[in-house]
Parts: structure tokens; sequence; C-alpha cells
């Protein structure tokens, strides 16, 4: 596959280049000859890195002109499709443009961006799998996939109702499988979603269910489960997905790890946020079958359960837990770090100023523990991040500079060094912390 960037670049090319039909076949000659040439020589994840901003040096004088990423070329040679150059583009370049009949199939294939300083050295750094390219986010996956399993075995009949406790993300996912096989969809939520997700999910189509009090001990997690609870006995056509428990969930996944594999070859250290547990569970037990020494790193907020800590008021959401789902593979991690909510701001602001790409809590505290990775591992390590979502959100948390001072999150810079402990259930942890020891709190669940 060659780059391509749009029509609107090509309807400007044709233009000036219709006085000479030769240019075109000779250029587009060696635009596949550069590419088959440099195929064999790059690895795949490169390739796929560089798809969208490569371009052609013209400058080489040993043989056809290469492809050449934009980061490397000075900055008064801008190359991208709309730079001063993209009258150069033509017809060639297009081809592989996707079209798509329905939404769900712009669900996966996302790139991979190379994030480095001020994360770490430039010589260094980690990629970034950007699943918040889904039209709604990382959980965009395991909502078509619970869906689909659950019709084809029967559970879910046509028509019926979806009902599903979330804190936002899934909640989008699922809004957009019942769009596409016609399922109504409740989602039940607590007043913590923001009111642009509340607000997109009813343009969707989805009823927003609210709990209004948190339970006695299981927080706003268990009261949201409790009315699901309620309103399947009501209606008892409903099911719901139950992604904390629901192996569809962590099956969803084996796309997203077999994405990686093509993109970055054998990944050698991956660093998941853990929720539900499903995109840790399901990414490492796939990648895993290419290397087998696969180091993966979780990474919780303070204040969850989900790796022995006592449950608190969270104020990040996205990741963590004060219930206990039976998706999280505990043997799978070798090491797990907590962030604080003034660490995620400013590694999604730090992400944002110097990367243009960044999103919510999940998002800046992977980012941090990613960076910390890339400058401890040796710098041939291959590591792999999963960003879950884009920062649309978060405009009113992460990213609002009222609601961030009245938190107290406006950190300079988180230290160099997370805090180490030996044992979770021993010491409450408040701020950037890791742990290479891991544990089941709840090792005779069911």
């Amino acid at each position: 596959m060659v780059p391509y960037w749009g029509w609107e670049s090509w309807l400007v090319a044709s233009g000036t280049l219709a006085a000479s039909w030769t240019a075109v076949v000779a250029t587009a000659v060696a635009w596949f000859g550069a590419f088959s040439s440099d195929r064999n020589t790059r690895n795949l994840g490169v390739a796929t890195r560089d798809m969208s901003i490569d371009s052609v040096d013209k400058t080489r004088a040993d043989g056809p002109p290469r492809l050449v990423p934009d980061r490397w070329r000075s900055d008064d040679h801008m190359s991208h499709p709309l730079s001063i150059h993209a009258p150069e583009l033509h017809a060639a370049q297009y081809r592989g443009l996707g079209r798509y009949e329905r939404p769900d199939n712009l669900v996966g294939r996302t790139p991979v961006l190379r994030v480095s300083e001020p994360f770490s050295s430039a010589d260094r750094g980690f990629w970034a799998k950007l699943e918040g390219i889904n039209p709604g986010g990382l959980k965009d996956r395991p909502a078509m996939h619970m869906v689909e399993c659950a019709r084809a075995r029967g559970n879910l009949r046509p028509g019926a109702r979806i009902v599903e406790s979330t804190s936002g993300t899934l909640g989008l996912g699922l809004a957009l499988a019942g769009i596409v096989y016609h399922h109504p969809v409740t989602v039940v939520t607590d007043p913590g979603m923001e009111p642009i997700i509340v607000s997109m999910l009813r343009a969707y189509g989805a009823d927003v269910d609210m709990v209004t009090e948190p339970h006695p001990t299981g927080g706003w997690q268990q009261a949201r489960k409790d009315r699901v609870a309620e309103l399947l006995a009501e209606d008892l056509e409903a099911w719901c997905p139950d992604q904390y428990n629901n192996p569809d969930n962590v099956d969803a996944y084996r796309p997203l790890a077999l994405e990686l594999q093509a993109q970055l070859g054998t990944v050698d250290v991956l660093v998941c946020s853990v929720g539900t547990g499903g995109h840790s569970a399901g990414i490492a037990r796939v990648l895993r079958q290419f290397n087998p020494h696969l180091h993966l790193i979780g990474v919780d907020t303070i204040g969850s359960t989900i790796f022995g800590q006592p449950a608190a008021n969270r104020l990040m959401r996205g990741l963590g837990s004060s219930i206990y789902p039976r998706n999280v593979d505990y043997a799978a991690f070798d090491e797990v770090h907590w962030v604080a909510p003034a660490e995620a701001v400013w590694a999604c602001r730090t992400l944002a100023g110097t990367h243009y790409a960044t999103g919510g809590w999940s998002v800046g505290a992977v980012a941090l523990v990613a960076g910390w990775a890339a400058r401890t591992f040796s710098s041939d390590t291959t590591i792999a991040a999963v960003f879950p979502d884009g920062p649309q959100r978060y405009f009113d948390t992460v990213y609002n500079d009222d609601y961030c001072r009245r938190h107290d999150l406006l950190l300079t810079q988180p230290p160099e060094q997370p805090n180490v402990i030996d044992d979770p259930t021993q010491e409450v942890v408040t701020s950037w912390t890791r742990c290479a020891t891991v544990i089941d709190p709840m090792p005779t669940r069911d």
C-alpha cells in the first residue's frame, strides 16, 4: 500500500499535471519502486507508522526517490497533504482509501504513534496505540464483540434491550452496536459521567439511567450494578453484557493484539490501564504467543481495590474499580503501578503540547508509566502502550484549569521514579507507586 491523503489534493494535482501525463506515470512508477525497495528493509511497524506522513525525497542521488518521514525533514520542506507540495500528489496515492457501508466498520485498524521526549530521551520512547481514533474509543471493540456473540448464541434476541453499567466509554460502544443491530440501549451510570458523554449517548439513541447514591461499601460501581439488576428484573427480554466478568470482553481484543504485532513486530513490554481487566488480559494473551517473555505492566489509580488497595474516593474515571472484576488476569501481570490524578493530568497535557496526541485519565496514567519503562528498559526494547480514548470528554476536567485548581491537580512535573512497595496490602499509596508483587485480593472467588 502506498501513502494516500484525500481526493481534494488529487483535484489540485490533476489540474497541475494535466499538461503532461508522462510526468504522472513517471512519478507513479517512482513511488511504487521506492515503496518496493524500501519495504524489505523497514519493519512493518515503521511502514505502518509512516504511511500517512511519508513524502518523496527528491534529493536522493543513488536511486529512485524514497519515502521519508516528515519528522526527518527540515521544517522548510513540509510534505504533509496540506503543505505547499500538495500539487505534486497524484491518484495512485489514494488507492486503499476506506469506503464503508456500516459505522462499525470504522472500528479497529488504529495507528501507533512514537512518543519520546519529554517522557524519555529522544533515542528511546514507546509506541502509543491510539484507540481514541475509533468512533467511541477502545471499548467499541468489546461492545461490538459481546453483542455479536450474544446474538449468535441466542442470548440477545432481535430487538431486545441492552442494559449495562458504564462510566462512559463502553456506553458509546453499546450505542454503536444498538444502531448497527437495531437494539434499544439503556446505559446505567452515575453523576460522575461527564455532561458531554450524557449528551452524546442520548444523541446516539441510548437511554441514560442515572443512580443518585453510591453503595455503602461498593461505591458507585456497585450502585450501578444493583440498578442494572433492577432493570433486568423489569424486562425479562433485556440482556446485560456484564463487561466485568464476560470472557467475550477479553476475546474482543485479539484483533488489537494482532494489529500491534503487525505494526511493531515483537512487543517486549505492554503497558495497559486496568478497569474491567479486558484489554490487558486479551492483548497480553495473544502477544505472548509471539513473545512468551512479554512484560505486562498494569496501571491503576489510587483508591482502586483491583490490586489489593483499600477502596477510596476516586477522581479518575475509566480505570480502577471498587469491585473485583473476574476478567482481571492477575497471573499475567509482571508489575502494577498506581498513579494519582495530578500526575495523570501532567502527562495528558504534556502529551498534548509535545505530540498532539492525548486523552483522558487512563491515557495520562499509561503515558507516565510507559515513559518510565522507556527510560528503564534497554534502548532496543519495543514498548507498546494502549491509549484508550481521546481528549474530548475531558475538556471540563483534565484540560480545564479551574477544575484542576479546585482539585489541586496542576503539578509542575511528577518525579522521575515511582515510589516502590513490596506488598500492596500493607501500605496505602497516594501517589505514583510501583509494586512487583501482583496479588489477587479475592483468590477464593467463584
